[in-house]
């Protein structure tokens, strides 16, 4: 494995990334310990360089074995655009799909283990044929299973179930998708972060309880965290939700796991705001992705908090 290159896809051309990519890149010309692989429109990447007012080096690249340490390296793909920063459409989607296409070649053919992608937009790219970017390069690299996980140094969270409607979210509570999303959680941790996870469990209805025939916390879920327990897996739970995100409560665990997506991105985005990263776990790599969408509100406008992309490097430094 080559642990020292991180590949960064473009993701959205038009979209607050490339700011928040700059940002850094003036971090790294201070401090730089990565190499850094951009895979885009160089000439694109130029433009938005000049209106938000960066100057940089690139070095264009055709192979990674041609990576420079003290440069921003660039793999070019084409994309036919005319203005700078526009209106995201569905014009920009085969130019993304490109980008994932080349970066997921190059881990293959190079043995690469790391990937941070731009946001895209699930209305014009992903056009509801996947949840979210997360089942979409699984779909991409023929993973089984793949877990989110929204990553902070205090603690992180995870949605057993992720971009479903609510009314469908009791149909995924079961015993099984819950064991395998706590191994995958819990190996990641070991494995990558050297660390036996303290993990709780939320449940599933308010307070954990519900008066209709079937309570998912008995029929599904305490029978999943009985099962781990006995392989020593550190579980803990069900949780209420609403009481769980307290102070006292974060201090015992490492990771919260939760039934369906907003019960815990929600809580989490409001303790830490941008503080935070989307880990894709279960592909043949690390996945990361800055916890921020294309944000076209602030787009050109150079005023976009760059902490994810902070967090998502430093964090992928630290891990083999």
């Amino acid at each position: 494995m080559n642990s020292r290159v991180i590949l960064i896809v473009h993701g959205e051309p038009n979209s607050t990334f490339t700011e928040i990519l700059l940002k850094y890149f003036k971090y790294l010309k201070k401090k730089n310990k990565n190499k850094i692989v951009f895979i885009g429109c160089k000439k694109l990447f130029q433009k938005q360089m000049k209106e938000l007012n960066y100057k940089f080096k690139l070095n264009e690249i055709k192979n990674i074995d041609d990576t420079v340490l003290s440069s921003i390296n660039i793999i070019n793909v084409d994309y036919k655009f005319k203005k700078t920063f526009s209106k995201i459409k569905s014009s920009s989607n085969r130019y993304i799909e490109k980008c994932f296409d080349l970066a997921i070649k190059l881990i293959k053919s190079h043995k690469l283990n790391k990937l941070i992608n731009g946001p895209v937009s699930k209305t014009h790219f992903l056009k509801k044929k996947f949840p979210g970017i997360t089942e979409y390069v699984g779909n991409k690299t023929n993973s089984k299973e793949q877990v989110m996980l929204i990553y902070n140094k205090k603690i992180a969270v995870s949605p057993l179930t992720t971009h479903i409607p609510l009314k469908n979210v009791n149909k995924y509570i079961k015993k099984e998708k819950i064991i395998n999303n706590v191994k995958i959680i819990n190996n990641f941790y070991k494995t990558k972060l050297k660390k036996f996870p303290k993990i709780a469990l939320l449940g599933l209805n308010p307070h954990c309880e519900t008066i209709d025939k079937i309570s998912e916390e008995n029929a599904e879920i305490i029978p999943a965290i009985k099962y781990m327990i006995k392989n020593k897996i550190k579980v803990e739970g069900p949780f209420p939700a609403d009481t769980f995100f307290l102070e006292k409560n974060l201090k015992k665990f490492d990771v919260v796991i939760g039934m369906y997506h907003d019960q815990v991105l929600t809580p989490i985005k409001t303790l830490f705001n941008f503080d935070a990263i989307n880990v894709t776990l279960g592909l043949p790599f690390t996945k990361v992705t800055p916890d921020h969408g294309p944000n076209q509100e602030m787009i050109g406008k150079n005023k976009s908090d760059p902490s994810s992309i902070f967090l998502a490097i430093d964090f992928l430094n630290k891990i083999k």
